[in-house]
This record gives C-alpha cells, sequence and structure tokens, in this order.
C-alpha cells in the first residue's frame, strides 16, 4: 500500500513542479515587461525633472537603489579591520563554503556555529 502511496505522491509532487516552473516563466514574462515599463517611466520623470508623478493609477516615485561591491576583497577586509567596520558587513555564512570546510577540518568547529539540517525529498523524472 505504502508502495502505491509514494507512486501517486511522486505522481502529483511532479506535476506540482511543473506547474510552479510554468508559472515561474509566466513571471520571468512579466518582469520582462515591467522592467521595459519601468526604463520608460524613469524616462518620463528625467524628462520632467520629477522625482514624484501623481496618477489616478498611484504616484509614480523617482529612487535611487545604492548597491556596493568591491573588486578588491583583501584590500577591503583590510579595511574593515583597521577601521573597526565589521558593521559593513552582512552577518552570513556560505553554508556551501562551511559544509566543505567542516569536511575537511572535521576537529575543528567554530564558536557559536549552529547547524539546521532538514531531511528533503528530490523527484527525478525518468
Amino acid at each position: 500500500m505504502s508502495a502505491m502511496n509514494a507512486e501517486k505522491l511522486a505522481e502529483v509532487y511532479v506535476k506540482i513542479r511543473e506547474a510552479r516552473r510554468e508559472l515561474a516563466k509566466k513571471d520571468e514574462d512579466l518582469k520582462a515587461q515591467l522592467d521595459v515599463i519601468t526604463e520608460q517611466l524613469l524616462e518620463i520623470c528625467k524628462d520632467q525633472g520629477a522625482t514624484t508623478i501623481r496618477t489616478q493609477h498611484g504616484t509614480i516615485s523617482r529612487r535611487a537603489n545604492k548597491h556596493y561591491w568591491t573588486s578588491d576583497w583583501d584590500s577591503f577586509f583590510r579595511f574593515i579591520k583597521e577601521n573597526d567596520a565589521f558593521s559593513l558587513m552582512q552577518h552570513r555564512i556560505n553554508n556551501n563554503n562551511m559544509a566543505q570546510f567542516l569536511e575537511e577540518n572535521p576537529n575543528l568547529h567554530p564558536p557559536g556555529l549552529q547547524a539546521d539540517i532538514n531531511p528533503t525529498i528530490v523527484i527525478v523524472k525518468r
């Protein structure tokens, strides 16, 4: 009986996964359309010298999203350390690198390190 349940559940799982992929594809198309409209709206704001434009459908706001990165990590880390500017970094561990580090160094355990390891299911369609 559990083989039948597993068979049916695998079938439903694959159908749902494929439906989600289709939705994601549609979402990518919609995002591309929004990107085109966004560029046009930015151009309108630029032409009008406006940061906001009121319409009956909503207020258009032109904002500056800032994103920073470095092309020289070694120098950047030295700068962070020298200026005690650790708040410039995000508190996040690279999962793949940590897993590899722990595998290669089974006797080393970084202080305070915690792990949340959950079993999961992967179904490969034949």
